[in-house]
Protein backbone atom coordinates (compact mmCIF):
# COMPACT_ATOMS: atom_id res chain seq x y z
CA UNK A 1 0.00 0.00 0.00
CA UNK A 2 1.33 3.44 -0.89
CA UNK A 3 2.10 5.78 1.99
CA UNK A 4 3.05 8.90 0.03
CA UNK A 5 -0.60 9.96 -0.44
CA UNK A 6 -0.09 11.69 -3.77
CA UNK A 7 3.20 13.40 -2.90
CA UNK A 8 6.29 13.47 -5.14
CA UNK A 9 9.35 15.66 -5.60
CA UNK A 10 9.13 15.22 -9.38
CA UNK A 11 8.37 18.45 -11.21
CA UNK A 12 7.89 18.82 -14.98
CA UNK A 13 8.19 22.31 -16.45
CA UNK A 14 8.27 23.74 -19.98
CA UNK A 15 12.07 23.78 -20.23
CA UNK A 16 13.30 21.51 -17.43
CA UNK A 17 12.27 18.62 -15.21
CA UNK A 18 13.22 16.91 -11.96
CA UNK A 19 12.45 13.16 -12.03
CA UNK A 20 12.65 11.47 -8.63
CA UNK A 21 12.60 7.72 -7.85
CA UNK A 22 9.23 7.60 -6.08
CA UNK A 23 7.49 8.57 -9.33
CA UNK A 24 9.26 6.15 -11.70
CA UNK A 25 6.92 4.05 -13.82
CA UNK A 26 8.53 0.70 -14.66
CA UNK A 27 7.38 -0.89 -17.91
CA UNK A 28 8.34 -3.79 -20.15
CA UNK A 29 9.15 -3.40 -23.83
CA UNK A 30 9.50 -6.09 -26.54
CA UNK A 31 13.05 -5.00 -27.43
CA UNK A 32 14.21 -5.59 -23.85
CA UNK A 33 13.20 -9.11 -22.77
CA UNK A 34 13.85 -9.83 -19.10
CA UNK A 35 14.03 -6.12 -18.24
CA UNK A 36 11.94 -3.29 -16.83
CA UNK A 37 12.53 0.28 -18.00
CA UNK A 38 11.77 3.67 -16.50
CA UNK A 39 12.01 6.23 -19.30
CA UNK A 40 12.71 9.52 -17.52
CA UNK A 41 13.44 11.90 -20.41
CA UNK A 42 11.97 11.70 -23.91
CA UNK A 43 11.13 13.87 -26.93
CA UNK A 44 7.52 13.96 -25.72
CA UNK A 45 8.59 16.45 -23.02
CA UNK A 46 10.60 18.59 -25.44
CA UNK A 47 14.00 16.86 -25.24
CA UNK A 48 15.94 15.79 -28.34
CA UNK A 49 17.19 12.60 -26.69
CA UNK A 50 15.90 9.82 -24.47
CA UNK A 51 17.23 8.77 -21.06
CA UNK A 52 16.04 5.85 -19.00
CA UNK A 53 17.03 3.35 -16.34
CA UNK A 54 16.99 -0.33 -17.27
CA UNK A 55 16.83 -2.98 -14.60
CA UNK A 56 17.28 -6.66 -15.31
CA UNK A 57 14.65 -8.64 -13.46
CA UNK A 58 15.35 -12.16 -14.74
CA UNK A 59 18.47 -11.48 -16.76
CA UNK A 60 18.41 -9.83 -20.19
CA UNK A 61 19.19 -12.54 -22.78
CA UNK A 62 19.34 -10.33 -25.89
CA UNK A 63 18.35 -6.70 -26.38
CA UNK A 64 17.47 -5.51 -29.86
CA UNK A 65 19.94 -3.21 -31.62
CA UNK A 66 19.14 0.50 -31.63
CA UNK A 67 17.09 1.77 -34.59
CA UNK A 68 18.89 3.08 -37.67
CA UNK A 69 20.90 6.23 -36.95
CA UNK A 70 20.50 6.05 -33.14
CA UNK A 71 23.55 6.13 -30.87
CA UNK A 72 23.53 4.74 -27.35
CA UNK A 73 25.48 5.36 -24.16
CA UNK A 74 25.31 2.97 -21.21
CA UNK A 75 26.44 3.52 -17.64
CA UNK A 76 26.30 0.51 -15.32
CA UNK A 77 24.90 1.15 -11.84
CA UNK A 78 24.72 -2.41 -10.46
CA UNK A 79 25.59 -5.92 -11.58
CA UNK A 80 27.13 -6.64 -14.98
CA UNK A 81 26.15 -5.74 -18.53
CA UNK A 82 27.73 -7.38 -21.58
CA UNK A 83 28.02 -6.25 -25.18
CA UNK A 84 28.13 -8.63 -28.12
CA UNK A 85 31.60 -7.28 -28.86
CA UNK A 86 32.76 -8.95 -25.62
CA UNK A 87 32.92 -5.80 -23.47
CA UNK A 88 31.70 -6.38 -19.91
CA UNK A 89 30.56 -3.41 -17.82
CA UNK A 90 30.82 -3.64 -14.04
CA UNK A 91 29.42 -0.86 -11.80
CA UNK A 92 30.56 2.55 -13.09
CA UNK A 93 31.64 1.01 -16.37
CA UNK A 94 30.38 2.78 -19.49
CA UNK A 95 30.13 2.33 -23.24
CA UNK A 96 29.38 4.55 -26.23
CA UNK A 97 27.69 2.49 -28.93
CA UNK A 98 27.70 4.09 -32.40
CA UNK A 99 24.63 3.94 -34.61
CA UNK A 100 23.68 0.34 -35.38
CA UNK A 101 24.36 0.66 -39.09
CA UNK A 102 28.02 1.30 -38.24
CA UNK A 103 28.61 -1.49 -35.70
CA UNK A 104 25.82 -4.03 -35.77
CA UNK A 105 27.69 -6.35 -33.39
CA UNK A 106 28.37 -3.74 -30.70
CA UNK A 107 25.00 -3.42 -28.99
CA UNK A 108 23.78 -4.63 -25.61
CA UNK A 109 22.95 -8.31 -25.63
CA UNK A 110 22.81 -9.41 -22.01
CA UNK A 111 22.74 -8.42 -18.36
CA UNK A 112 22.85 -10.45 -15.18
CA UNK A 113 19.73 -10.63 -12.99
CA UNK A 114 19.62 -7.64 -10.63
CA UNK A 115 21.73 -5.43 -12.91
CA UNK A 116 20.81 -1.79 -13.49
CA UNK A 117 22.15 0.70 -16.00
CA UNK A 118 21.41 4.14 -17.38
CA UNK A 119 20.57 4.22 -21.09
CA UNK A 120 20.83 7.29 -23.34
CA UNK A 121 19.67 7.27 -26.97
CA UNK A 122 19.85 10.07 -29.56
CA UNK A 123 19.93 10.72 -33.29
CA UNK A 124 23.62 10.74 -34.11
CA UNK A 125 24.92 13.65 -36.19
CA UNK A 126 27.84 12.35 -38.22
CA UNK A 127 30.81 14.63 -38.85
CA UNK A 128 33.02 12.51 -41.05
CA UNK A 129 33.60 8.85 -40.14
CA UNK A 130 31.44 7.57 -37.29
CA UNK A 131 33.53 6.75 -34.18
CA UNK A 132 34.09 3.18 -33.09
CA UNK A 133 32.66 1.74 -29.89
CA UNK A 134 34.27 3.24 -26.76
CA UNK A 135 34.19 1.65 -23.31
CA UNK A 136 35.88 2.25 -19.98
CA UNK A 137 35.31 2.82 -16.28
CA UNK A 138 35.08 5.89 -14.08
CA UNK A 139 37.88 4.56 -11.86
CA UNK A 140 40.27 4.61 -14.82
CA UNK A 141 39.25 8.07 -16.06
CA UNK A 142 41.42 11.02 -15.07
CA UNK A 143 39.81 14.14 -13.65
CA UNK A 144 40.68 17.79 -14.26
CA UNK A 145 39.66 20.89 -12.28
CA UNK A 146 36.82 22.84 -13.84
CA UNK A 147 38.14 26.33 -14.59
CA UNK A 148 40.97 25.79 -12.11
CA UNK A 149 38.75 24.85 -9.15
CA UNK A 150 40.26 21.71 -7.61
CA UNK A 151 37.12 21.23 -5.48
CA UNK A 152 35.17 20.64 -8.69
CA UNK A 153 36.70 17.89 -10.83
CA UNK A 154 35.43 16.79 -14.25
CA UNK A 155 35.98 13.29 -15.67
CA UNK A 156 35.35 13.21 -19.42
CA UNK A 157 34.19 9.74 -20.41
CA UNK A 158 34.49 10.17 -24.18
CA UNK A 159 37.49 11.30 -26.25
CA UNK A 160 37.76 15.00 -27.05
CA UNK A 161 37.26 14.36 -30.74
CA UNK A 162 34.90 16.38 -32.99
CA UNK A 163 33.63 13.10 -34.45
CA UNK A 164 31.61 12.63 -31.24
CA UNK A 165 28.38 14.64 -31.17
CA UNK A 166 27.87 14.25 -27.41
CA UNK A 167 29.74 14.57 -24.14
CA UNK A 168 29.28 12.38 -21.07
CA UNK A 169 31.03 13.58 -17.93
CA UNK A 170 31.18 12.80 -14.23
CA UNK A 171 31.09 15.99 -12.16
CA UNK A 172 32.73 15.66 -8.72
CA UNK A 173 31.93 18.31 -6.07
CA UNK A 174 33.61 18.52 -2.70
CA UNK A 175 31.20 19.51 0.12
CA UNK A 176 30.34 23.18 -0.35
CA UNK A 177 31.67 23.38 -3.92
CA UNK A 178 29.47 24.86 -6.65
CA UNK A 179 29.41 25.83 -10.28
CA UNK A 180 31.14 29.17 -10.73
CA UNK A 181 28.15 30.91 -12.29
CA UNK A 182 24.62 30.35 -13.58
CA UNK A 183 24.96 28.81 -17.04
CA UNK A 184 22.68 29.50 -20.00
CA UNK A 185 23.43 27.93 -23.40
CA UNK A 186 21.77 26.28 -26.39
CA UNK A 187 22.90 22.78 -25.43
CA UNK A 188 20.62 20.56 -23.34
CA UNK A 189 21.46 18.10 -20.57
CA UNK A 190 20.38 14.82 -19.07
CA UNK A 191 21.70 14.21 -15.55
CA UNK A 192 21.63 11.48 -12.90
CA UNK A 193 22.78 12.13 -9.34
CA UNK A 194 25.14 9.33 -8.27
CA UNK A 195 26.20 10.39 -4.75
CA UNK A 196 25.55 13.11 -2.23
CA UNK A 197 23.21 15.98 -2.93
CA UNK A 198 22.71 19.69 -2.94
CA UNK A 199 20.64 22.40 -4.57
CA UNK A 200 20.00 22.64 -8.31
CA UNK A 201 18.72 25.90 -9.74
CA UNK A 202 16.70 25.45 -12.93
CA UNK A 203 15.15 28.60 -14.37
CA UNK A 204 13.67 30.40 -11.32
CA UNK A 205 13.17 27.23 -9.25
CA UNK A 206 15.53 25.80 -6.62
CA UNK A 207 15.41 22.02 -6.15
CA UNK A 208 16.94 19.96 -3.32
CA UNK A 209 18.44 16.92 -5.07
CA UNK A 210 19.96 13.64 -3.90
CA UNK A 211 21.37 10.38 -5.24
CA UNK A 212 18.94 8.73 -7.64
CA UNK A 213 17.36 11.97 -8.89
CA UNK A 214 17.41 12.72 -12.62
CA UNK A 215 17.18 16.11 -14.33
CA UNK A 216 16.39 17.33 -17.82
CA UNK A 217 17.71 20.78 -18.68
CA UNK A 218 16.38 22.15 -21.95
CA UNK A 219 18.19 24.64 -24.18
CA UNK A 220 18.86 28.06 -22.62
CA UNK A 221 17.43 27.22 -19.18
CA UNK A 222 19.44 28.98 -16.43
CA UNK A 223 21.18 26.25 -14.42
CA UNK A 224 23.45 26.08 -11.37
CA UNK A 225 24.40 23.48 -8.74
CA UNK A 226 25.84 23.75 -5.24
CA UNK A 227 26.83 20.69 -3.18
CA UNK A 228 25.60 20.32 0.40
CA UNK A 229 26.30 17.85 3.18
CA UNK A 230 29.44 16.11 4.45
CA UNK A 231 30.17 13.81 1.51
CA UNK A 232 31.27 14.39 -2.06
CA UNK A 233 28.47 14.91 -4.57
CA UNK A 234 28.72 13.36 -8.03
CA UNK A 235 26.54 13.26 -11.08
CA UNK A 236 26.63 11.83 -14.59
CA UNK A 237 25.72 14.42 -17.20
CA UNK A 238 25.06 14.33 -20.95
CA UNK A 239 25.11 17.22 -23.37
CA UNK A 240 24.81 17.47 -27.12
CA UNK A 241 28.17 18.73 -28.33
CA UNK A 242 30.14 19.57 -31.47
CA UNK A 243 26.87 20.63 -33.09
CA UNK A 244 26.01 24.19 -34.19
CA UNK A 245 22.55 25.49 -33.19
CA UNK A 246 20.99 24.99 -36.63
CA UNK A 247 21.82 21.28 -36.58
CA UNK A 248 19.76 20.57 -33.47
CA UNK A 249 16.48 19.63 -35.15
Amino acid sequence: MSTNFGMTRSDIQRNHALLTPESHEWITQPDWPGAELAWLISPDMGAKFAMGIVRSTDGIPAAAPAPEGIARFLFCLDGKVRLKSGVALAPEGFAFIPPGARTGDGDVVSAEPGSRFVLFEWHFLARGPVPELVSGSVADTAGTPLRGDDWLMVQKLLPTDPAFDAEFNIMNFEPGASLAYVETHFMEHGLLMLDGGGIYRLDERWYPVQAGDAIWMGPHVPQWFGALGRQKSRYLIYKNYNRPPLSQR
